[in-house]
């Protein structure tokens, strides 16, 4: 069904990197709701197909899907060629790719008086590899796709940018900050672009999911074996007013109404989806 409140995104062309992830596949089914044509861009090529064919079927509305990779600028300034070619012009850009990793991840919450002989546990055990390529992946993979397909926006002065964040962007988590620290800087980053652009008509905005289960945060909140929460997953639920896990179609309405007209003097700011996860103390 169409949305006449959205009618503005009808018909636009929306790249979403990372499009073929949980999240990413939900924002692209949302905005072909709206009549909104999606182009999927994945490191998985086969997931991008498979979003775009579904999204185009049930729909009934265009999706491609191509493979890039967000840490590369050489594919990011491929697939920009493909699209003009095949699509048409960028209206808009959700940098979607991102995640976390094991490998930037400590096993310790915190170092305790107790656990001194075990300070490998924590964060003198973390990888600089893996914590480098989670901060990669977040950042730089928001970073280089907004250089490759925004300069035609602002070469044009019409053009919405709309940035992945976290709620640990605001309260790093324990135990995973290569994850808490990039999301930080997307804030930042959402912050200066949309300064930058702001007399070129080009809007940049961010949302900060809450808690969502996706395939990178599922090994720390669930049992593998059970499907039960873990105790890190009890606390999560515990700490959200809501008390549940968000559906990834949560995040659609804020999605839609950041890159319509409907927020056309909007700029620069992030939305929490959360649950009210950032309006709880914890009593």
């Amino acid at each position: 069904m169409e949305h006449l409140a959205f009618k503005s995104v009808k018909d636009k062309v929306c790249v979403i990197t990372g499009g073929g992830g949980v999240l990413g596949t939900s924002m692209a089914r949302g905005l072909a709701s709206a009549g909104v044509i999606t182009v999927i861009l994945d490191i998985n090529v086969e997931a991008a197909k498979k979003v775009a064919s579904e999204v185009s079927s049930d729909y009934g509305v265009k999706s491609y899907g191509f493979k890039t990779n967000v840490l590369d600028r050489a594919s990011l300034e491929e697939v920009r060629k493909k699209i003009l070619d095949e699509v048409g012009e960028i209206d808009m850009l959700i940098n979607g790719a991102g995640g976390n990793s094991p490998k930037a991840t400590t096993r310790l919450e915190q170092i305790t008086e107790e656990e001194l002989d075990h300070m490998e546990d924590g964060f003198f055990g973390l990888e600089l590899e893996g914590f480098q390529k989670v901060f990669d992946l977040n950042f730089t993979g928001t970073l280089l796709p907004t250089l490759v397909f925004a300069k035609d926006m602002v070469a044009r002065q019409k053009g919405v940018i709309l940035n992945v964040s976290s709620m640990n962007a605001y309260k790093p988590l324990t135990k995973i900050p290569a994850y808490s620290a990039a999301k930080a800087s997307i804030n930042n980053f959402t912050e200066w672009l949309a300064v930058h652009f702001a007399k070129v008509g080009v809007r940049v905005n961010a949302i900060a999911p809450g808690f969502f289960l996706t395939n990178q945060n599922r090994f720390l909140v669930t049992d593998e074996q059970t499907g039960a929460l873990t105790p890190r997953g009890e606390k999560i639920i515990a700490n959200t007013p809501m008390g549940v896990f968000g559906e990834p179609d949560d995040l659609n309405g804020t999605v839609l109404y950041l890159l319509s007209d409907m927020s056309n003097f909007i700029t620069g700011i992030c939305i929490p989806v959360d649950g009210g996860y950032s309006a709880f103390g914890g009593v």
